[in-house]
């Protein structure tokens, strides 16, 4: 009985998640109801009073949703604006002439890991997703097969290189230099990319997925009808752009100040993303001569889709609070406090079980360092590479609990297994990859 009562947290976790499943794939109930049944079944397990449970759903829910709300609509919205006016299919014919369609994986790459380093990574994602469905039909290629590419690229680049907050945060607590972290972290990220962006999509079996309703493109539009290549891919950019150029203002700039206030309005993903849209109601909507009701026809539509996704992402994030509360993360960190494996092999591992546990990939590497930094001055390794094993780890593979797993489930119309089939091997792989990259490197630095 004590052995139970000691493990509580960690078996909470996965009765919850058997809960889950039953109730999603066995039941076939809806995921939002799935998800808060499961929340609540896991709170009660953890001896939380029911008030309390009610609050960490609600809080849970509100704060994911106060976070990626604004981001996934608008998102949405920028998408459905680029694939109506011919913006995505310029993109894609573009990318095929210049690349061709043997390399037209490398292109993906390229845009997914300047969106991953940029932006936030549900931004990117509804960006890019119908532009991945663009060139997709233009190659005449299943289209989930470049979905794997462009997400392994986008969500790597996204947990390995600053600013993004997880990587940020590891520099600080390992003491890193950020000027190592990006040249190691290209390092890193090439062969982990290649590994789950160009081989696995090219081995995995069954991909021929229908394309999502969302994602349909209405027409093929011909040369004259579609916006240049250069409008159509800055308009998208815009919240990259800006995000980035507050980022780096921010060094240079008091934080007591007007000014200061001004660029981190102006850089905030929902501004960023607001400012997007309202330039590409022109450009992707006036300009190429769409009436108003048209364009608003095209944003009603964009949210009509997009609605469940947003309330699925926000079960997940109720989900998500109930474990935190649990003390899975404290768990974890008793369990690996006294063990004697190598620093970067116990950062990743710690990291990944966090990442897995929680399904927030920031969560998890701000816990592992909050739990492997204090001891870095014993270990005989470089701080860098302590940041990109951590990173990896928190780029591993996730499950229901992980609101991505839902937004990459929802977005592309997949079942649960096919998700698992998908997104969470390339996860793994890039994780896996790169952390073998970063011991090769252990042994030269």
């Amino acid at each position: 009985m004590d052995w139970f009562v000691d493990n509580m947290p960690i078996l909470s976790v996965a009765l919850g998640v058997a809960l889950l499943l039953f109730l999603n794939m066995k039941l076939k109930l809806n995921s939002v109801v799935a998800l808060i049944a499961s929340a609540i079944f896991v709170g009660f397990l953890n001896g939380m009073q029911p008030t309390d449970i009610v609050n960490t759903i609600k809080a849970g829910l509100g704060s994911t949703l106060g976070s990626l709300a604004l981001i996934i609509g608008f998102g949405a919205v920028l998408g459905k604006l680029m694939v109506d006016s011919g913006a995505a299919q310029r993109i894609a014919s573009t990318l095929l002439e210049k690349f061709g369609v043997k390399n037209v994986e490398w292109a993906l790459i390229i845009v997914g890991a300047v969106f991953g380093i940029s932006v936030f990574y549900e931004v990117a994602f509804i960006i890019l997703a119908p532009l991945v469905i663009s060139i997709a039909i233009e190659a005449k290629v299943p289209y989930m097969r470049l979905g794997i590419t462009m997400v392994a690229a986008t969500t790597l680049a996204h947990s390995l290189f600053p600013p993004q907050p997880g990587p940020t945060a590891l520099v600080e607590a390992y003491g890193a230099d950020m000027g190592m972290v990006y040249m190691l972290g290209i390092v890193v990220f090439i062969p982990a990319v290649i590994a789950a962006g160009i081989i696995l999509p090219r081995i995995l079996p069954n991909l021929n997925q229908s394309v999502p309703p969302l994602l349909e493109k209405p027409k093929e539009f011909k040369e004259d009808e579609m916006p240049g290549f250069a409008i159509s891919l800055i308009v998208p950019l815009i919240p990259a752009i800006m995000i980035t150029a507050a980022t780096i203002l921010n060094m240079f700039i008091a934080e007591d100040t007007m000014f200061y206030e001004v660029i981190n309005f102006l850089g905030s993903a929902e501004i960023s993303l607001l400012l997007a849209v309202l330039v590409a109601i022109y450009t992707f909507g006036l300009r190429v001569g769409r009436t108003m009701p048209e364009i608003m026809g095209s944003f009603s539509k964009a949210i009509e889709g997009i609605a469940m996704i947003i309330f699925v992402v926000g079960a997940g994030g109720a989900f998500k609070e109930v474990i935190l509360d649990s003390g899975v993360g404290d768990y974890i960190a008793s369990m690996m406090e006294n063990t004697t494996i190598s620093p970067l092999i116990m950062a990743w591992f710690i990291t990944a079980l966090i990442r897995i546990a929680t399904g927030t990939g920031v969560v998890s590497a701000i816990t592992a360092a909050g739990i492997v930094g204090p001891l870095i001055h014993t270990f005989d390794v470089n701080p860098v590479l302590m940041v990109l094993a951590t990173a990896a780890g928190s780029n591993t593979i996730t499950h229901v609990n992980d609101a991505s797993f839902w937004l990459f489930k929802e977005y592309f119309n997949l079942s649960i297994k096919d998700t698992f089939k998908t997104w969470g091997l390339l996860l793994l792989t890039t994780s896996v990859v790169g952390l073998g990259v970063v011991l090769l490197l252990s042994l030269f630095i």
